[in-house]
């Protein structure tokens, strides 16, 4: 079991607990650490020194004292006049990993915020009753205050609920199932919405669902260079060693895999072409640059994962500092990165498309033994066309921008949370240009018959094969590009 608080989280185990193949709970050392914070925050509530949060107002009405007697109207007001959100509501499974993290950095015993109310945010986790989230109106600082509000209004009896793909107000759930509302007390409104959890939660599914894209990205490439006739020469072992970018190592690796035992490489190798185009030859220097990004992510979101992102921070007895760790910037400037990373796998791979279709190397033009009264498969290029200018669209840094808030005193703020959000987008545009890819290589191999090619590039093929059958003559291709696209999102590819 994974223990919340004392144990190292990570993007799998994160994956893993929200979709309840990882169990997840508070041991008695984090009970500990959570009851021993609360006993410092209750005491500097009931004393004369502001310290802010906790007998202040907020933002830049930090330097109004409120009685102990003010607390939890105070900090239920801060959950329901912060959330403001708008938009379509977040994926559900994104809403859940917002409450993982969460619990996480409560349970680290800097936060103030009392174990039941730990206990009922694990209460709607363990049930999969997950609270609806609007996907805008965060900027990134002070924390994702905005949706972390909507995520945390149910503890109130406020906001909504899915139950199940049923949407019901959290007053009908707590009807229904007998619960009272939490009533909040001193810091608990700020430890709540103060923190970067929605970035974050971005950022854990963009890597998991880049993880298994990249690996994608190299059997795309691979059968499209098997189905174009190109050399395996320039995954060479040696001549990465002497340019050892670990994202370049690892490419060209993998398609040295890939292509291992392939009867159509061994005999293309003695075509004595010279060279290949740059979207066949390049593959580890592309790929692997994508790859460079995504482990420079990866390691800032498992910091960012471990870390306590509320304020203000409980340190002592007599000290809690107010400071920034709640500022989205550290996941933002990097998200931006690895959204354009994304998005070069994209650029490449329609490139690949494209020079299947010229006619070159025995393969017939447009992908067609019949071309003229068949088009072939000239238009779904067009698809990935559009969708990768879709992407480079997409790929403006909003971490490049700053609109100052509350009076001036959130004077810079990250916008990661459109940074986050542009990220998945890319990602889901990307999945459709690797299905339009890879449908067009297995094609492309059907012209290299007889020729075998590697085990796992054949059972990739088959797999292609049984959901989309050889191009003869002119049929509706939509539901062939549907049919690869689902393949894509339920990981039906072996990318290992």
């Amino acid at each position: 079991m994974f223990k919340y608080g004392i144990d190292h989280l990570t993007v799998d185990k994160a994956m893993a607990i929200a979709k309840g193949r990882l169990k997840a709970g508070l041991s008695p050392d984090a009970i500990a650490k959570v009851q021993d914070c609360r006993r410092k925050v209750e005491a500097m509530a009931q004393g004369k020194e502001p310290v802010y949060g906790i007998n202040t107002g907020f933002g830049p009405l930090c330097d109004t004292q409120i009685t102990p007697e003010e607390t939890s109207l105070l900090q239920e007001n801060l959950l329901i006049t912060h959330a403001v959100g708008v938009g379509n509501p977040i994926d559900k499974e994104l809403s859940k990993l917002m409450m993982i993290c969460k619990v996480h950095a409560l349970s680290q015993g800097f936060s103030g915020v009392r174990l039941e109310v730990i206990e009922r945010i694990l209460y709607f986790i363990e049930k999969d009753v997950l609270p609806v989230v609007p996907e805008q109106g965060s900027v990134g600082a002070s924390g994702d205050l905005a949706p972390l509000s909507h995520l945390f209004l149910p503890l109130l009896g406020e906001g909504e609920l899915w139950v199940g793909d049923e949407v019901v107000s959290a007053k009908a759930f707590y009807n229904k199932h007998g619960l009272q509302p939490i009533k909040l007390a001193a810091k608990e409104g700020l430890g709540l919405i103060n923190g970067t959890q929605f970035i974050l939660a971005h950022t854990i599914m963009g890597l998991y669902r880049m993880e298994y894209l990249l690996d994608l990205a190299d059997v795309a490439g691979t059968m499209s260079l098997e189905g174009f006739m190109g050399s395996a020469s320039p995954f060479r072992e040696e001549i990465h060693t002497i340019r050892p970018f670990k994202g370049n190592l690892r490419v060209a690796e993998r398609i040295r895999y890939l292509l291992k035992d392939s009867e159509n490489v061994q005999v293309h190798e003695h075509c004595q072409r010279v060279q290949d185009p740059y979207s066949i030859r390049c593959m580890p220097q592309v790929h692997g640059a994508s790859r460079n990004a995504w482990y420079h992510l990866n390691e800032l979101a498992e910091v960012e994962m471990n870390s306590v992102t509320d304020n203000p921070i409980v340190l002592t007895d007599e000290l809690a500092i107010s400071g920034g760790n709640f500022h989205g910037q550290p996941l933002a400037m990097a998200i931006d990165y690895v959204a354009l990373a994304a998005s070069e796998l994209g650029n490449i791979s329609d490139r690949r498309c494209y020079l299947m279709l010229e006619g070159k190397y025995g393969l017939p033009r447009l992908l067609t033994e019949h071309g003229g009264l068949n088009s072939g498969f000239m238009i779904p290029q067009y698809t990935t066309a559009a969708l990768v200018t879709e992407n480079k669209s997409l790929c403006f840094p909003p971490s490049a921008d700053s609109v100052p808030t509350s009076l001036g005193q959130e004077d810079h703020v990250s916008m990661g949370s459109i940074s986050g959000r542009k990220f998945n987008r890319i990602l889901t545009n990307l999945e459709k240009i690797f299905a339009i890819e890879l449908m067009y290589a297995a094609q492309a191999m059907e012209f290299r018959r007889p020729n075998k090619f590697s085990p796992v590039i054949e059972q990739n093929f088959a797999i292609i094969r049984n959901k989309v059958a050889k191009l003869e003559n002119d049929r509706l291709i939509k539901d062939d590009i549907a049919a690869m696209v689902s393949l894509v999102e339920y990981r039906a590819f072996i990318v290992r």
